[in-house]
């Protein structure tokens, strides 16, 4: 059979044209439900799509792209590391850190546990901080015994530190391991360095109360390291493949050391992200199923009223597979028709939102408004989504418009 006469048939079943009865009026109710649910589908997507990106953007500021450390143990010498890394054509640009805790505290003797980042000149090319210090200075200077420290908002605000007052000092603690064992002396428990707090940088509180980044060599001095480093930061060249290069590091370098990229670095977050981005589509697919049941009465009926019109194509020599080909094409048509019109409405809400920030966020935020970021993937699966449920909606009328027999049509049975 032509699937161009199925495809014609379909059309004008759907345009309604010639029905006097309540199929057109409950296929409408049926596009409706598929097309609400459409844009609901497509508002889930984009706000969650934002989210991942707000924090992918926030992330920036302390997860490189691909992070190299040690498999075992705190910290390791990186000059073989850099030596292997040197010809890779990939790399556009790679930092030395190391990392640990430590205790500060102000003249006015407060102390706070934080972590203390030691960082070299190529660090702000790699990690995008800078766009997030708020005040003083982003760059950091070493000055014999008094080099600058940049600290988080939080940790500027609970320790009293004004980054303007040219007076102001840290000073940060970090364990002895050299301690004689025989020693009472307090003193003799930690190491001690004295900075100069020159600015403050506000990313989430994750970061700002926990991070003082302060010079590699002086981070290294204070945990008498000399030239060990806790990891090697590596920002990728745009057009190079981040997973690519990550495996190429990771046979190159064997499994003395661990390289990750940014999502597996903080994959818990990302994945309790996504989690929550389906769940939400696995309930508004429940509801758009709950709605294609109407669709299937209305298929129901669509075979019935159309009984005359079937006889006369079966008549003509059309196979009832022909017959049940058009009852599928028409609930795929319905299908995509509501999920069309529902996608078009979520995408222009998503549009209004993006630049007016219709939904505001309630209370103190970096952000003002929900942030939302189409995917043209999303958009595929909702139309994918409803086309499919339209299929599903119409097996039973069509298995019934092909079970049904020449003779009990014209009987009009």
């Amino acid at each position: 059979m032509n699937h161009t006469l199925i495809s014609t048939i379909a059309m004008r079943y759907l345009r309604g044209k010639g029905t006097a009865n309540a199929v057109p009026i409950l296929s409408r109710i049926s596009m409706t439900a598929i097309g609400v649910s459409s844009c609901a589908m497509i508002i889930l997507f984009s706000v969650f799509n934002g989210f991942e990106n707000l924090v992918d953007d926030l992330y920036k500021a302390f997860y490189p792209e691909i992070k190299i450390s040690a498999s075992k143990g705190k910290f390791f010498e990186p000059n073989t590391i850099k030596s292997s890394l040197a010809q890779m054509e990939a790399i556009e640009a790679l930092s030395l850190v190391i990392e640990d805790n430590v205790l500060v505290n102000t003249e006015e003797g407060d102390y706070l546990p934080v972590s203390i980042k030691g960082v070299d000149e190529h660090y702000f090319s790699v990690n995008e901080v800078k766009p997030f210090i708020n005040k003083g200075n982003d760059t950091l200077l070493i000055d014999g015994d008094m080099s600058t420290a940049i600290l988080g908002q939080h940790i500027a605000s609970n320790l009293g530190v004004d980054v303007d007052n040219v007076f102001a000092r840290l000073m940060l603690f970090y364990p002895n391991a050299s301690m004689d064992v025989g020693s009472l002396a307090p003193s003799d428990a930690f190491q001690s360095m004295v900075f100069k707090p020159d600015g403050t940088f506000m990313v989430q509180e994750e970061f700002d109360s926990k991070y003082i980044i302060v010079p590699l060599v002086k981070a290294q001095a204070l945990m008498r390291q000399s030239t060990q480093v806790s990891s090697v930061e590596i920002k990728v060249k745009p057009g190079f493949s981040i997973e690519k290069l990550k495996t190429e590091l990771q046979q190159k370098l064997g499994s003395a050391y661990t390289v990750a990229t940014r999502y597996e670095q903080n994959k818990a977050v990302y994945m309790v992200m996504r989690s929550e981005k389906w769940a939400g589509y696995a309930i508004l697919l429940f509801v758009l199923l709950i709605a294609s049941f109407n669709m299937v009465s209305a298929l129901s009926l669509l075979v019935l009223e159309k009984q005359k019109d079937m006889g006369i194509l079966r008549t003509m020599g059309m196979l009832p597979s022909a017959l049940s080909k058009i009852i599928l094409l028409e609930g795929v048509l319905w299908g995509l028709v509501g999920g069309s019109i529902g996608t078009a409405l979520g995408l222009i809400l998503c549009w209004a939102q993006i630049q007016f920030g219709l939904v505001a966020i309630q209370g103190a935020f970096i952000i003002d408004a929900y942030p939302v970021a189409v995917k043209w993937t999303d958009v595929l699966v909702v139309l994918l989504t409803v086309s499919a449920v339209g299929f599903a909606a119409a097996l039973y009328p069509a298995w019934r418009a092909a079970q049904q027999k020449l003779n009990e049509i014209m009987a009009g049975k």
